[in-house]
């Protein structure tokens, strides 16, 4: 099986680097000793009794969340882990997995496997102390966390990978900016309009390819606009909501089409109208579908393609009208919609994760929410989250 990506080229490299140092062991038999130290036999293949084709295939089923585990066996596992290798195996057998990231209080970051009901603690950004303090952007691309931010003298990026499991510093922007809409499609993101370090609001746009880490200048959009959102439905990036100016709100969205390179205007196609005060529009799309939420109402509504309409579904678990929107996430996630927020009880402070599959229909204007996910003694305000495919 061949692949089309630097993973494979990687892999064959860690493969053959792996297999070189795990020969040079001494094998000795099992119980011998050597000194006080008992030597470790090194199997040559990845699992005894199966050739490596196969192995791989097996490997590729594992859960993501196991991968700090296998890493940990031998070289060669250390080695295939961090290629990314198994990644392109799972993509091309259909399998996914999808983990949100999200940080809720200063102890930095955290994922969860929703399949396992795992949490896992990522590392400290290693960024200096006005970044960390500072209001920050997040984006998954590909098998990277971009999280967007400032630093004492200028914008900064840094990028967790999930093949090295730690932070390195991400390349900058052609223009820097905050206060953006951005979405991601398999190995690419888009991120479009937003401010720059002056204030001046953006209506330019650059391409971010997660496999070279490089960002291109594509054409502007036709309004310059900021606190807007992005997402990609139907292979064709889309931007709602934001403002033009303090005063001025913008209810025309904008498709970018990535075959023609052409930015398209849709007059009407978000008729909320975006104060200040309030967060970017809370948008999530589900089977190339497009779903928001009504921060006044609670309810969440659902868009029409046809006739360029909005209809009201029905409520959120939580309410979004208490904060303007803000400390709240609103994603697409295993086919379903996915809430983050924060609730207060007996048991103290806690961020729930309610999900709801629009395939299982509104019963009497009433949605089927369901708890995936919850995070004791976190806080109730939800800073960043995003959504990785594994």
């Amino acid at each position: 099986m061949v692949f089309k990506s630097p993973e494979l080229e990687k892999f064959m490299l860690y493969s053959i680097i792996g297999h070189r140092m795990d020969s040079q062991v001494q094998m000795t038999s099992r119980g011998e000793a050597n000194g006080d130290r008992r030597i470790l036999v090194s199997s040559d293949s990845y699992i005894p009794g199966l050739l490596d084709d196969i192995a791989l295939t097996c490997l590729a089923r594992a859960s993501k969340s196991d991968y700090a585990s296998l890493s940990c066996l031998n070289t060669r596992f250390h080695m295939l882990i961090k290629s990314g290798y198994l990644k392109e195996l799972r993509r091309q057998m259909g399998i996914v997995e999808q983990w949100v990231f999200m940080v809720c209080d200063p102890r930095g970051w955290e994922a969860f496997d929703p399949l396992k009901k795992k949490w896992m603690k990522l590392p400290k950004i290693p960024c200096d102390d006005c970044f960390n303090c500072a209001d920050k952007e997040s984006l998954a691309v590909g098998s990277e966390l971009l999280v967007f931010g400032r630093e004492l003298f200028e914008f900064a990026i840094w990028k967790y990978s999930m093949a090295s499991r730690d932070w390195v510093k991400c390349e900058g922007m052609n223009c820097p900016r905050c206060l953006f809409a951005s979405g991601s499609l398999g190995p690419v993101a888009i991120v479009a309009g937003g401010s720059d370090k002056n204030g001046n609001v953006l209506k330019s746009a650059e391409l971010y390819d997660s496999w070279t880490g490089k960002w291109e200048t594509i054409p502007s959009m036709h309004t310059p606009r900021r606190l807007c959102s992005g997402f990609f439905m139907d292979e064709k990036f889309y931007v709602i909501g934001g403002m033009s100016s303090p005063n001025e709100s913008l209810t025309c969205g904008e498709e970018f089409d990535l075959k023609t390179r052409k930015w398209r205007k849709i007059e009407g196609m978000y008729p909320n109208v975006n104060l200040a005060a309030q967060a970017p529009p809370l948008v999530a799309v589900v089977d190339n579908e497009l779903y928001a939420v009504g921060y006044s109402t609670n309810m969440v509504k659902k868009y029409n393609k046809e006739d360029n309409s909005w209809v009201e579904l029905g409520r959120l678990p939580v309410r979004a009208d208490l904060s303007n929107g803000w400390g709240l996430a609103f994603k697409s996630c295993l086919k379903s919609l996915l809430v983050v927020g924060g609730q207060r009880g007996p048991e103290g402070e806690a961020i729930v994760l309610n999900t709801w599959n629009p395939k299982s229909g509104v019963r009497d204007g009433t949605l089927n929410w369901e708890v995936l996910g919850l995070k004791e003694h976190a806080g109730v305000f939800v800073y960043n989250c995003a959504i990785m495919d594994c």
